[in-house]
């Protein structure tokens, strides 16, 4: 079966299409078209919406993640969660 994130992808990309469609229908301009892979990059958190975000908590037994500050310990085995390690390579 397929997910909601996907069935939410698809419905943008039909919708966004079907709108093309219609402006060029209307107006003759294929640029239109051109527009539609820029789309997500339109909504993308950046500057201070994105640093508002809140660190990741992250379970160091069994690698449970979460971003809710309600969170403090793991619901998987109760130990205390710690902010996320960046890994380096």
């Amino acid at each position: 079966m397929v997910g909601s994130r996907t069935l939410t992808a698809l419905a943008g990309l039909a919708a966004s299409i079907a709108l093309s469609v219609a402006l060029y229908v209307y107006t003759g301009s294929v640029l239109f078209f051109l527009f539609v892979p820029f789309v997500p990059f339109l909504f993308k958190r950046t500057g201070e919406d994105a640093a508002e975000r809140p660190p990741i908590l992250e379970c160091d037994r069994c690698s449970f993640r979460t971003r809710d500050p309600e969170f403090e310990y793991c619901p998987r085995d109760g130990s205390r969660l710690h902010e996320r390690r960046e890994k380096r390579s």
